[in-house]
């Protein structure tokens, strides 16, 4: 079946240049030159794609894009703006448009966007395999699945906001999984990780000799990521300096390398996500104002795991499988008491923090159950009284405090396992078994925490129990 699209414009050299284009990718056309006309076309026949002016003679392309929406939501819609004119494409994106192009229409760019607009007729909905990576049964999950599914059928930048640990990158990677870029590359990028001085070479590449170490030429991430998409976590870490080449690569949708003359044009998705709290930072003048406007045309918030109800204990239970089947060993059941803990219990790292929990008790567990004891949560007097049979308190002063104030609970809670860890091992003379005694644990349990926390110097073998 011959694809058919419906192009609306009251400009004949426009309907016609865009006419030829589309033909000339075998596709089928038909032409409206008003509101009216383009209702009525879309009455009698199935288009698999609308490309439409945002002014016309009775009405604007929004009227269009609204209609669709609400009568024909899986075909998707590009709107044709005037040069410059932003506010306007972002206007048409946040009502449901698929894409924009701009006057004068660039036929490279219109031809990408046709073909991602194409592509979108054979995506299909979200699977079992693939809501694996976005457990959860409650209303929240079930809207924000719902939200992702849309969103995958857009080409506007999306704003992951969710608090730490909450699987911004998941949803992230589900959003292109689900839209016409899923067969291209999906490149995510920590942006507080890269260095200040190589941001700029990360990001756009360089050529070679163009800096002291620029020894060959390299590619950067936008390069990378033509024509899938760009995921940048914790983009609020960018340095204003960036912030202003994101900007401009963002609009122009082209790159200059370091040390190249030229413009490269791109063709990237953009997703951004960060923990923190975007608008206060532009209000402290940390992060551009306009740059804010542009990645944050929809925004995706997913919500912290003491929101979701049940889907702490759901999340537990599947968790615990994994892990056991991982492991080979037979999957021990939550208790009632465990289940309360969990209900009760805050999560300040969110659904990393449980999968961090759940790990930790499964070393613990000797028997049939999971209980309360295993869990070690945070608030429990168990988490700093591990292994100290006599009940005297460690010194948590004498621990080795983490660099900066934004460390993570998980780097916290590690970082205070650690030093329990080799403060046992020190007092028994790195005897692993005699340590494992002291700590109250198994002699598998500490191995697989020594080997986790990259303190397992050997091969593994029992040099504790002779």
């Amino acid at each position: 079946m011959k694809t058919l699209a419906l192009i609306i414009d009251d400009e004949p050299d426009i309907r016609e240049l865009l006419e030829i284009t589309l033909e000339r990718m075998d596709i089928e056309c038909r032409s409206a030159d008003c509101v009216e006309s383009a209702l009525a076309l879309l009455k009698k026949e199935t288009f698999q794609l609308c490309l439409t002016d945002m002014h016309l003679p009775d009405g604007s392309g929004l009227d269009i894009v609204q209609a669709i929406q609400k009568y024909y939501p899986k075909t998707p819609v590009a709107v044709i703006t005037a040069y410059g004119s932003m506010e306007v494409a972002v206007t048409a994106l946040k009502a449901g448009a698929f894409d924009f192009v701009s006057k004068p229409v660039e036929l490279t760019r219109l031809r990408d966007l046709i073909r991602n607009a194409i592509k979108l007729s054979g995506v299909t909905p979200l699977k079992a395999e693939e809501d694996s990576r976005l457990l959860g049964l409650s209303p929240a999950m079930q809207e924000l699945k719902e939200t992702i599914r849309k969103l995958a059928r857009s080409q506007a930048p999306v704003y992951i906001s969710g608090e730490s640990g909450t699987g911004k990158e998941v949803v992230a990677s589900l959003i292109h999984d689900l839209g016409p870029r899923a067969e291209k590359p999906f490149v995510p990028v920590n942006c507080g990780a890269i260095p200040s001085e190589l941001m700029e070479s990360e990001f756009f590449g360089h050529k070679k000799g163009s800096f002291t170490g620029a020894s060959e030429d390299k590619q950067g991430l936008f390069q990378a990521a033509h024509e899938g998409t760009l995921f940048l976590d914790e983009v609020a870490d960018l340095p204003l300096t960036m912030q202003v080449k994101l900007l401009r690569a963002i609009q122009e949708k082209t790159i200059r390398p370091v040390g190249h003359s030229k413009e490269i044009p791109v063709n990237v998705r953009l997703l951004s996500a960060t923990h923190k709290d975007l608008a206060a930072e532009v209000v402290a003048g940390r992060f551009r104002q306009d740059l804010f406007y542009r990645i944050n045309v929809i925004q995706a918030r997913i919500p912290p795991l003491r929101d979701r109800g049940d889907d702490c204990i759901y999340l537990a239970n599947n968790f615990l499988a994994k892990l056991s089947q991982d492991w080979g060993i037979t999957q021990p059941k939550l208790s009632s008491a465990a289940q309360t803990a969990l209900k009760q219990y805050s999560f300040p790292g969110n659904v990393r923090e449980l999968q961090n929990i759940l790990e930790r008790a499964l070393t613990l567990c000797e028997g049939s159950e999971v209980l309360p004891e295993h869990l070690q949560l945070m608030e429990s007097p168990a988490m700093l009284n591990i292994g100290h049979s006599n009940n005297s308190q460690p010194n948590l002063t004498a621990l080795t405090p983490l660099n900066g104030t934004d460390a993570s609970l998980e780097d916290y809670l590690l970082n205070i396992e650690k030093n329990l860890i080799i403060k046992a091992l020190d007092d028994s003379r790195w005897n692993r078994t005699a340590a494992a005694k002291k700590l109250g644990m198994t002699f598998r349990s500490l191995r697989y925490r020594l080997k986790k926390l990259g303190l397992d110097d050997d091969n593994g073998d029992d040099d504790g129990e002779g």
